[in-house]
């Protein structure tokens, strides 16, 4: 009797681990992950702003009120489309929203730029830097992607989806992007401070993620700026053209092997890719053949890191072993953040899909949690984060549900000004109306 019970609860011990991670289809799992990351931004939301947390820890001295802009914008995103594959009701979600834009209407601004970090329960600034208490226009830029989504996405007509998209409307056209040009000079700056004016001294070059910077500054209505800050400031930098082959991949922009992936992604969960083309480069071959140096580099594995191969890589910006870093081909330590891989999924499907069955199945015990996946991982280390970062769980919803729908690149590409700022830079896109 006592070993037919001993043998029993091991077997039922058996059955519980073999469901536990029971093969799903690719299908299933995608759902799932989209779901599950998705709570980050709608059950983890701050209370009063309904703003993205900016972590889920609290380390280095962030505090819990501390909520992020650009990682706002991408859980709107997330919002959407989970509205849209019916996890939650399209009013619930607009009424989620509306509460959120009230809040960034009275929260501080500085020439209608948002800062990076705000307290998410009085809207006051919270600074990034010492001298970084002011506007960030890149954070901004992402929070803009995710709001003309919204504002393209909840067009019904009833109150609260009318006031949604008025007071988005709002909040886009007094963005002063010319002022960011710093009394006129053809490129744009990223920060600046009623205390310390100019004092970061950044202007923004290509080529990273801040192509949608340069977009939507063009596609303003109120405070433009002209063609000319992006040909003269932008895509003129010592690191904008490459050219140069990588593991067999021709890569027309950028550092050599590319950068850290956030540089394919963060600027194109709006803006599409496919087709994107202007007198620098194909968009879509940039983004596509960054993402396979990367890949091929994780497979080559030149530095002999545990766990690298065809199911686990991806190398870019997310928490490590001894704090925060970049990662990328020339700047590894032997750290893959799942963000990485799977929000490379409209460039490599197939082998962002090998990355998330070994994620899930092999690794779920260490690395999923309520929210998806966590961060990132050192095998090499033995070291698993406890942490989620709004801008690394952002991207895996909007670029999951872009490679299976196209939605956020529908409703971004389908806004007017985007489509007449594109035009103004001379983008060629399958989206702009000849």
């Amino acid at each position: 009797m006592k070993y037919t019970l001993i043998f029993g609860l091991c077997l039922l011990n058996f059955c519980t681990m073999a469901q536990k991670r029971a093969p799903l289809s690719d299908s299933a799992l995608l759902d799932l992950t989209e779901h599950q990351t998705f709570k980050y931004f709608w059950n983890f939301a701050h209370p009063v702003s309904h703003m993205a947390r900016e972590r889920s820890n609290t380390s280095f001295d962030y505090g819990d009120e501390v909520v992020t802009t650009g990682g706002t914008g991408f859980g709107v995103m997330s919002v959407i489309a989970a509205t849209d594959r019916k996890w939650i009701t399209r009013d619930t979600a607009a009424k989620f929203l509306l509460q959120m834009v009230n809040f960034l209407l009275k929260a501080n601004s500085y020439h209608g730029a948002f800062p990076h970090w705000m307290n998410g329960e009085t809207g006051k600034t919270i600074p990034f830097g010492r001298k970084d208490d002011g506007a960030d226009l890149v954070e901004t830029s992402y929070l803009l992607q995710g709001l003309l989504c919204a504002r393209q996405y909840f067009d019904g007509d009833n109150h609260i989806e009318r006031e949604l998209r008025n007071r988005i409307g709002w909040i886009w056209s007094e963005v002063e992007w010319s002022w960011f040009t710093r009394d006129g000079q053809e490129v744009l700056y990223w920060h600046w401070s009623p205390n310390n004016g100019w004092a970061m001294n950044f202007a923004v070059r290509g080529f990273n993620e801040c192509l949608i910077m340069y977009v939507l500054a063009a596609s303003g209505e109120r405070y433009p700026v002209s063609a000319a800050v992006y040909h003269n400031g932008w895509a003129q930098s010592n690191f904008f053209k490459n050219g140069k082959s990588f593991y067999g991949y021709t890569l027309p922009l950028g550092f050599d092997y590319g950068g850290p992936l956030f540089f394919s992604q963060y600027s194109f969960l709006g803006l599409d890719p496919r087709g994107l083309k202007d007198q620098y480069a194909d968009y879509w071959e940039q983004n596509k053949n960054h993402t396979l140096i990367n890949h091929a580099y994780c497979l080559d594995n030149p530095k002999k890191f545990k766990g690298y191969g065809p199911n686990c890589w991806g190398l870019t910006a997310s928490d490590t072993y001894d704090g925060y870093n970049a990662h990328s081909p020339t700047n590894d330590f032997g750290t893959i953040s799942p963000t990485a891989a799977l929000a490379a999924f409209p460039y490599t499907p197939e082998y962002s899909m090998l990355a998330l069955k070994h994620f899930y199945n092999d690794l779920g015990d260490k690395i999923w949690g309520p929210y998806g996946f966590k961060d990132a991982f050192n095998e090499t280390q033995n070291w698993y984060a406890d942490s989620y970062l709004a801008i690394d769980q952002g991207p895996i919803v909007a670029m999951i549900e872009n490679y299976r729908s196209g939605l956020l690149w529908k409703l971004f590409m389908s806004c007017p000004e985007i489509q007449k700022g594109l035009k103004k830079l001379n983008f060629q896109s399958p989206w702009i109306n000849k």
